[in-house]
């Protein structure tokens, strides 16, 4: 869910975007221990508290966003200046797709439940192509060398 500004000014938690919004990520091990300590130094120890809270302990609005996190400051410092912070989303989406998870897999992951939106991942990661190509050439090498190869039936 998200909070969702009102034309008042007011912050109210909005529904979920999808029916698959709601679930459950995993994250790889690497990034846990950093997740564990932003935790513990900003995340309230009560029920329902905000992972990323505003100044107040409230939530975060959007137009304050880059300047309590220091957000173009620090892309800029890491080199990586013009960098938003949804690109993040789409880089996380970008490799789970070139892990070779299937769509459907995929589409759980991302929170999406129409083809479309995770079919853009898919058909931006043009290096399955290549394994597949490369996979197919070595067959034929094994055939062309001689090598029995049992093809399986389909």
């Amino acid at each position: 869910m998200a909070y969702v500004e009102r034309l008042t000014g007011g912050l109210v938690l909005g529904p979920l975007k999808s029916k698959a919004g709601r679930r459950v990520v995993g994250i790889p091990k690497d990034i846990v221990s950093a997740l564990r300590e932003h935790i513990a130094t900003y995340v309230q120890d009560e029920p329902g508290a905000l992972l990323f809270p505003g100044a107040k302990g409230g939530p975060l609005r959007r137009s304050g966003f880059n300047t309590r996190t220091r957000w173009v400051d620090v892309v800029k410092e890491m080199g990586m200046p013009g960098l938003h912070f949804h690109d993040l989303r789409h880089t996380g989406n970008m490799l789970a797709a070139e892990s070779g998870a299937g769509l459907k897999d995929l589409m759980a992951r991302m929170g999406h439940d129409n083809v479309r939106a995770a079919m853009i991942y898919q058909h931006a990661v043009r290096g399955a192509d290549r394994v597949i190509k490369d996979a197919i050439g070595r067959r034929l090498e094994k055939r062309n060398d001689g090598e029995v190869d049992e093809m399986p039936a389909g």
